[in-house]
């Protein structure tokens, strides 16, 4: 196997982020004084060190919603210096009237592959992000996932399963949109019951051929790595969506709170042991050089390796 993408991870300037600062909040992956400090890029190039990693995608951290162009910026400079990440999925408010002039601003930046807006809304306020459940039912908001097509960005789709029939919905409504659901549909009620109703809405999600899957923060809800637990999750994921549909990202720092990158990586390299060579290549690497674009010239050899 050649260098896997990762293609779903943070750096950050812990003064950027009003969530890393002051007191620590209820969180969603718990206690996460650990990652209250800077992750500069050669920190997240660290944790990779000797672990076949060829190339990164960068997912917008939640900055401030009027600070978007600036961390572009930050993360494009980080580029420049290091040559890592070679894709970024920015933020935009999608519920505005129009998006373009936005979305004009940002693409100044030929990094930018697309955009995450989070729509996931929890009954417990300590899972809850979005203003409502309902938001991707919202005209302006659909109406702007569209425009993301015009751009060339993808759409980095985080919900929740009550939330899987509005999110098939939306990608109806925008055909021409590529959808990855983040997270294989943050799967938080793991009984027989939970995981019966995440399996039928996955498969809703998987019927629209606009969507795709990434298996990332599979430790979120139970804040450890668990092989037993991501070889059920991919099986699934990949049983509704195919190999063709199915994306690697490691959610550092937010994993690194349970565990090293290394771990992680056996971890998924397991869960994908029994599969073809073309089905682990196609998952661990080609899907995301294909999503996000990113040129041979940009990826390659495995960092560290």
């Amino acid at each position: 196997m050649d260098g896997v993408i990762d293609a779903h991870h943070h750096i950050w300037r812990q003064d950027d982020l009003p969530w890393l600062r002051g007191p620590m909040q209820p969180r969603i992956f718990g206690a996460y004084d650990a990652i209250r400090r800077d992750y500069p890029i050669r920190d997240y190039l660290a944790d990779i060190a000797r672990q076949g990693v060829a190339g990164s995608v960068y997912v917008q951290a939640n900055w401030p919603n009027d600070q978007a162009a600036e961390e572009v910026a930050f993360v494009a400079r980080a580029h420049a210096e290091t040559g890592w990440p070679q894709a970024i999925v920015g933020y935009a408010d999608l519920t505005v009237l129009d998006v373009r002039p936005v979305l004009d601003v940002l693409c100044c930046e030929p990094l930018l592959r697309g955009i995450r807006m989070q729509l996931h809304w929890h009954d417990s306020p300590l899972y809850r992000f979005a203003a409502r459940p309902d938001l991707s039912a919202d005209p302006a908001l659909r109406r702007n996932v569209a425009h993301l097509a015009e751009y060339g960005l993808c759409f980095e789709l985080q919900v929740f399963v009550p939330q899987f029939a509005g999110a098939a919905a939306l990608a109806d409504a925008c055909p021409e949109t590529t959808f990855v659901l983040q997270h294989a549909g943050m799967p938080e009620d793991l009984s027989a019951a939970g995981l019966g109703t995440w399996r039928a809405g996955l498969a809703t999600l998987a019927a629209r051929p606009n969507v795709l899957a990434k298996l990332t923060g599979l430790g979120t809800f139970i804040h450890r790595n668990d092989a037993a637990h991501i070889v059920a999750i991919s099986t699934d994921t990949i049983a509704a969506f195919g190999a063709r549909r199915w994306l690697f990202g490691s959610n550092f720092p937010i994993e690194k709170l349970w565990c090293d990158y290394g771990a992680l990586i056996v971890a998924y390299r397991a869960a994908l042991a029994s599969l073809p060579a073309a089905d682990r290549h196609a998952i661990l690497r080609g899907n995301a050089e294909r999503v996000y674009r990113l040129a041979p010239s940009l990826t390659g050899v495995s960092h560290g390796a």
